[in-house]
């Protein structure tokens, strides 16, 4: 049997990365998105470095990628963390894998901390963050609207302990 492996994802990786992207945007608690982006938009709103997939029989059954949260040189070190699972693969343990290489990745790349919004609704991605070493910092009441409704967002950080200490 072959094992799942995780690798940078590549731009022909797109088709499958934004079909698991659509799954999440079709659970109503992933993100505020409801349009797919191109790949060029896509590419363009997150970092070059730090994005992974994770294949398994040639089938991609996630990814974790980072934005960066401002354009301002300050913040340089801070990114938002993207992650999504193909819906039957959730549950697996694929995104644990996918979030350790993504932080080791930012670290290797200089990245201080990393931060991830979360709708309330969203255990799994919530019980992932807490396991990952994320703290819960507070709660963005009536930050955007989903489908014409008001959501909170939860707001979770993950301070490096190697980059960012002196």
């Amino acid at each position: 049997m072959e094992e799942m492996q995780l690798r940078a994802m590549l731009p022909e990786d797109w088709p499958s990365v934004s079909k698991i992207y659509v799954d999440g945007m079709a659970t109503g608690y992933a993100t505020f998105e409801q349009q797919t982006p191109t790949y060029q938009a896509w590419d363009k709103a997150h970092l070059g470095h730090c994005r992974i997939v994770a294949i398994e029989k040639e089938k991609c059954l996630g990814w974790a990628a980072l934005s960066p949260v401002s354009s301002r040189c300050v913040y340089g070190g801070v990114g938002e963390v993207s992650i999504y699972i193909f819906e039957e693969a959730r549950g697996k343990g694929i995104g644990s894998k996918l979030m350790q290489v993504l932080i080791t990745q930012s670290e290797e790349n200089g990245l201080w901390t990393l931060q991830s919004g979360i709708f309330p609704e969203n255990k799994g991605s919530i019980r992932l963050h807490e396991k990952m070493g994320f703290r819960y910092i507070g709660k963005r009441e009536r930050i955007g609207k989903r489908d014409g409704l008001w959501k909170d967002n939860l707001l979770f950080e993950r301070r490096s302990t190697v980059v960012g200490v002196d």
